[in-house]
């Protein structure tokens, strides 16, 4: 059916629809015995709001349908619906038969008129809210795909009625029987799942075989095979291998055999075969496969999105921002394979919420009692200031007017941010008693629109630029880990960062490179629950907690934007890498380019563990980097309070020894080869080769280059204060992530001591060691 939709003209339609609205079977509008004069004043209103708006549909020329749409978050009364970017309220009244009646007509229309909504108008979700007896819509709404929230009661004002409230979604709507037909898991295609596995074949055999866990064997010229112990299974492949032994691998190329005979590509195939080698353990491989099942589904998802044109390339990246390329990127961390586990989301939650489905969400909030829960600020922030700075006047307004309406002094109370998804799953369940006795009191949702970065349950304000960051606790499992939010550490962390922000602002070193601190300014936590009355630590103890971040957006200067050092390593649907069309776009020789990326980003990182023995943890998430016409020059570090140590005797402040972890120089060391060279350069060394633009030995080479200006500018820290670290030693040891994920795939390291939960499969050859220096390397094995 096709129906085209003008505005309402009270003046033109009035006659027409006070005919419509007469009948028996527009009982349910309530304006069965309104005079033509009453329906024109009714429909003047509706074309003057403000947050309402008429419209006629037509089939072919003729009248068919009176549709209203509206805004629910102006129209409903508070607190009947958590309100959601993109709602759509919606009330249909279709023309009374003329004739014959037309059998589906209603049906057809229904389908129509959502459609419509949802595609047309923009609607992320329409809401309705018909009357409870008008079991014919009702059926009609199913079939449609609404789902009934609950049924409530409205006042007169909003048609003195007990209502079915309805809300339907793209997806309910596409998987509807009015519906297009389309099937919420379409993306899971035979060809979208073959290239998906082909990808993650090739990550599995290129990381494992890094971390030494699989051996593959020459196989004619830049050939290799890899048998499967005690079985006919083998896999050949094309590949190169890089310093660092970067497995760089061909997916075109490979191939699986069962006794010669050619069969399909599956990881979890390859994963469950391989379980004696990878030596995981009976009762966690299922957990494993569950998590590579997750990133599997993530990546078909991605490339049905590019297929379809919705996905931007890496060169429409080149002036876009970092909300942008955040949801852009679709990789998650380079070198584990299970990396987008998100064990506890369904489908919807992943669209809702998994960053690079790029849609904003408002976190709900709650309140804490302040006897139950503390509230940390960093240096010269007044709780005032926190809530100027972390709500919006209208939020702040609303989240103690909710408190004041349910009899409760919100002086008495910390207001929290929460994940919606920990706000639905947990708190109402997990937390049942506390709030039953008012320690917890649920608040609903903010008005800020947030954006879910790459680190999942980190969010970026898009309603307010150079508003904080907002880090909540997330109780899915992820990546080896459940991700929570620890109240014990909360308390000290924004100390710490104050502590590690000075350090930053007075070190001259790291002023001239642009290396900045995103600080961690107020942290809160909740501890007046049972799960905080055991006598062992436990899961529960880290899921109400919460900080907010200083944003990178208010300390721009003119020019510049920012984005993610894990952006670098980014590749589009199409396989074209965003570090390449970057260097391309900038017009330098790729070496210069090259060092100014590493004068802003692994210079100042050297001097914090030279100059100050201080280690962090700069995976790509934690680097934001400062960009320039296509040039890095500078660049922002975060996430401090869990990520950072120092690893000397150097004095701190009361209240910071836990970030003290005395180690040995070479341990030491290890902040830098593991983090920076294997987990970040080795990435991008790889792609710069793979594309052409710079070998892998000459960038290596430039990385020694910069480690040798700043050992000529500062030649009494090239060891350390201590004189016990070498960076251009012959050897390192070879720290391995993945082999950790498959040893524990609930809890990779002890945070409390994460030093002497690392795996290592022996010693790795230094790409910068100084020339004339043994490597040092003994056999591979742990």
């Amino acid at each position: 059916m096709d129906l085209t939709f003008t505005p309402l003209d009270p003046a033109a339609h009035a006659e027409l629809l006070h005919g419509w609205l007469a009948t028996e079977r527009s009982r349910f509008w309530g304006m069965t015995e309104h005079s033509p004069a009453q329906v024109f004043a009714y429909l003047d209103r509706i074309a003057a709001s403000e947050h309402e708006q008429g419209w006629i549909g037509a089939r072919d020329g003729a009248p068919l349908v009176y549709v209203e749409t509206y805004d629910p978050a102006h129209l409903l009364p508070d607190g009947l619906l958590a309100p959601e970017p993109g709602d759509l309220g919606m009330h249909l009244l279709i023309a009374p038969p003329s004739g014959t009646p037309e059998h589906g007509l209603t049906a057809a229309v229904m389908g129509k008129v959502v459609s419509w909504c949802l595609h047309e108008r923009g609607a992320a979700r329409v809401v309705v809210e018909p009357d409870e007896r008008n079991t014919a819509v009702l059926a009609k709404n199913a079939a449609a795909g609404f789902r009934v929230l609950e049924h409530v009661l409205l006042p007169e004002g909003a048609g003195a009625k007990r209502a079915a409230l309805s809300v339907c979604t793209r997806a309910d709507f596409d998987a509807s029987p009015l519906g297009p037909g389309t099937r919420p898991t379409a993306h899971l295609r035979p060809d979208t799942g073959e290239r998906a596995h082909r990808h993650l074949v090739a990550k599995a055999l290129a990381e494992l075989s890094h971390e030494r866990v699989l051996a593959p064997e020459p196989d004619g010229e830049g050939g290799f095979a890899l048998g499967v112990p005690g079985t006919e299974v083998r896999y050949h492949f094309s590949a190169r291998v890089l310093p660092l032994e970067h497995w760089l691998i061909d997916p075109v190329s490979i191939t699986r055999t069962v006794g010669g005979a050619r069969t399909p590509l599956d990881v979890q195939v390859l994963v469950a075969e391989l379980q004696d080698v990878l030596a995981i353990p009976d009762g966690l491989l299922s957990t494993y496969l569950e998590e590579l099942a997750s990133t599997f589904a993530a990546r078909c998802a991605t490339l049905d999105e590019g297929r379809r044109g919705e996905r931007p390339s890496a060169e429409d990246l080149l002036c876009a921002d970092l909300p942008q390329i955040e949801a852009a990127m679709t990789e998650g961390h380079p070198g584990f394979l299970a990396n987008n586990g998100r064990i506890g989301f369904s489908l919807p939650d992943y669209r809702d919420y998994a960053p690079e489905q790029g849609r904003s969400t408002r976190l709900e909030w709650v309140a804490m009692r302040r006897e139950q829960s503390h509230l940390a600020l960093g240096e010269g922030l007044t709780e005032e200031d926190h809530a100027v700075w972390s709500l919006s006047p209208e939020e702040r307004h609303a989240l103690e007017g909710r408190l004041a309406g349910r009899g409760l002094d919100p002086s008495d109370y910390h207001l929290m941010p929460m994940h919606p998804w920990q706000a639905e799953h947990r708190l109402p369940i997990t937390f049942a008693p506390d709030i039953a006795r008012g320690d917890l009191v649920p608040l609903g949702a903010g008005g800020d629109e947030m954006q879910p970065q790459q680190s999942l349950r980190t969010f970026l304000n898009r309603t307010r630029p150079g508003a904080p960051y907002v880090k909540v606790a997330l109780a899915i499992q992820n990546m080896g880990f459940l991700r929570g939010l620890s109240p014990h550490y909360m308390r000290d962390t924004p100390a710490i960062n104050d502590w590690l922000a000075a350090l930053v602002a007075e070190d001259p070193e790291l002023s001239a490179q642009g290396f900045r601190v995103l600080r961690e300014r107020a942290a809160i936590g909740y501890t007046g629950d049972a799960y905080h009355r055991t006598r062992t630590t436990n899961p529960h103890r880290k899921m109400l907690a919460a900080l907010w971040r200083e944003s990178p957006a208010a300390q721009l200067a003119p020019g510049e934007r920012a984005f993610t050092m894990a952006a670098l390593l980014h590749r589009d649907h199409e396989g074209r890498s965003f570090a390449a069309a970057m260097l391309r776009a900038s017009g330098l020789p790729p070496e210069q380019w090259l060092a100014g990326y590493l004068r802003a980003s692994l210079r100042p990182l050297v001097h914090l563990l030279l100059a100050h023995d201080v280690v962090v943890m700069p995976h790509g998430e934690n680097l934001i980097l400062r960009v320039r016409e296509q040039q890095v020059v500078g660049a922002f570090y975060k996430d401090i309070g869990e990520e950072m140590a120092v690893v000397g005797h150097r004095p701190l402040p009361d209240g910071m020894e836990r970030v003290r972890a005395v180690v040995p120089g070479e341990e030491k060391a290890l902040s830098i080869f593991t983090d920076v060279f294997d987990g970040v350069l080795r990435h991008l060394a790889g792609i710069l080769d793979a594309d052409g633009i710079l070998p892998a030995d000459r960038f290596w080479r430039q990385v020694a280059g910069v480690l040798d200006e700043y050992e000529a500018d500062h030649p009494d820290l090239a060891r350390g204060l201590a004189g016990d670290v070498e960076l251009r030693t012959g050897s390192f040891a070879h720290s391995c992530l993945n082999r950790l994920q498959l040893r524990n795939t609930l809890q990779m390291v002890d945070l409390g001591d994460q030093s002497s939960s690392l795996l290592h499969a022996g010693r790795m050859a230094n790409p910068v060691a100084r020339v004339g220096v043994s490597t040092g390397r003994p056999p591979s094995g742990c």
